[in-house]
């Protein structure tokens, strides 16, 4: 039985325990709202969609040519001459049969007419020189195929079959079939409301005058960006000072209108980090250090009487991110009512040297590529620095070195985690 943050107290959680954890804060997943195909991508279906419909709907040519009422495999194969039945053109449906060894013009896409059984294109066909020929001449009947070229009904998706699961991310390949099945509306899981905020009083906006000792604030936007990837609609509440009445303030404010509070910074046992006190006093704190690199320190708990959940990153830039892929996001499935989805991860043979020590698991930047054979190889950024963002722009994967190992050696095969989608 996976305990609960409040039950842990200061033990040193391992990556797994903590993201366990901290998915035990959610109570209860958010509703579900009907809106209109046009507005659902990147949505996550609330329930499972099922095809009210063959797609196609018929079968169906796949070349422009004749159709031929070839009846069954060997019948025609000396016919050179193939009578004309008439023509079916793509939204027209011909329901009168077409004689065996007849055929009628089609174009791609049109309903096969009954009796029809087989597609010939245009480019393999020769015609009599008559303005109004009778016929249409095949050249190598021999090498006729029954049924080449035609669609059958249903092959993409027959009626009653699952077309999505429920908890399917909408993407434009999504969206395109619910449109092929004919759903105007889907019925879609809440966005989760989430605030965030920096706190700080050296964090500056960007656009404003950098003070000697100030530092812009990367991490709010870095925030917006992955909780937007992630379906989230984003309250932000700006940058607060190290301030404690503040702190409450803004707290109090966020649990108000939001289904989960996200801060950066302000989480650590510094004398001018305020939020941890701000939680203990406007709700219950479960205070807990993860054994991993970057990302200490973090937070986390409930806000005021609703309980809204709240997780304090930590304030350096590239351990924002680290943290918010590993613990945030299954928070997010959570909160869309999906089981909790462990980090995709793929094996890769390392190119030099990684460094890490046992008990601690060590995500390094990383990128990965293939070489002549095919074979997934990654290699460092270089400096792993929790303040380098370049190094996060350079990087296509985290390289994770489990809390079993203290290190990597060249050749050795390391586990990653592709950032695809991240940034």
């Amino acid at each position: 039985m996976t305990l609960s943050c409040f039950d842990l107290g200061e033990q040193m959680l391992s990556v797994d325990e903590a993201r366990q954890a901290l998915a035990t804060l959610i109570e209860r997943p958010l509703g579900s709202e009907q809106i209109p195909l046009a507005q659902a991508h990147g949505r996550r279906l609330a329930a499972a969609i099922q095809a009210p419909i063959n797609v196609p709907q018929n079968t169906n040519a796949a070349m422009d040519g004749v159709a031929l009422a070839l009846a069954k495999e060997g019948v025609g194969a000396k016919q050179t001459h193939w009578p004309l039945a008439g023509e079916v053109l793509a939204g027209q449906y011909r329901s009168e049969l077409v004689p065996a060894g007849h055929c009628v013009r089609i174009t791609t896409g049109a309903p096969l007419p009954p009796g029809t059984d087989t597609v010939v294109m245009s480019e393999q066909l020769r015609e009599p020189l008559d303005d109004k020929p009778a016929h249409v001449i095949i050249e190598s009947p021999e090498l006729l195929k029954h049924g080449q070229h035609v669609r059958q009904a249903g092959e993409d998706i027959a009626t009653g079959d699952t077309a999505l699961p429920a908890g399917a991310r909408l993407d434009a390949a999504s969206m395109g079939l619910l449109a092929s099945l004919g759903y105007a509306e889907v019925s879609v899981c809440q966005r989760p409301r989430v605030a965030i905020f920096s706190t700080g009083n050296e964090v500056t906006p960007p656009g404003e005058p950098l003070p000697k000792a100030g530092i812009y604030d990367a991490n709010r936007f870095t925030l917006t960006g992955l909780l937007t990837e992630q379906g989230a609609e984003v309250i932000d509440l700006g940058i607060l000072p190290d301030d404690l009445n503040a702190t409450q303030t803004a707290l109090k404010q966020a649990a108000e209108q939001s289904d989960l509070v996200i801060t950066s910074g302000g989480v650590s046992v510094g004398q001018a980090d305020f939020t941890r006190a701000a939680l203990e006093q406007l709700g219950r704190l479960a205070f807990w250090r993860v054994a991993l690199r970057p990302g200490r320190p973090m937070a986390c708990g409930w806000l005021g009487e609703s309980r809204t959940p709240f997780v304090g990153l930590p304030g350096n830039p590239v351990a924002v991110m680290v943290t918010f892929g590993q613990f945030v996001t299954p928070l997010l499935d959570r909160l869309h009512g999906q089981p909790m989805a462990l980090p995709y991860r793929l094996h890769a043979i390392a190119d030099n040297l990684l460094k890490s020590r046992l008990k601690r698991t060590d995500f390094i930047r990383g990128v990965y590529h293939t070489d002549e054979n095919g074979q997934l190889h990654v290699r460092s950024t270089g400096a792993q620095g929790s303040g380098i963002l370049t190094s996060m722009v350079a990087a296509n994967c985290l390289i994770e070195l489990a809390d079993d190992q203290d290190g990597a050696q060249p050749g050795e095969v390391v586990s990653i985690q592709p950032l695809t989608g991240w940034l």
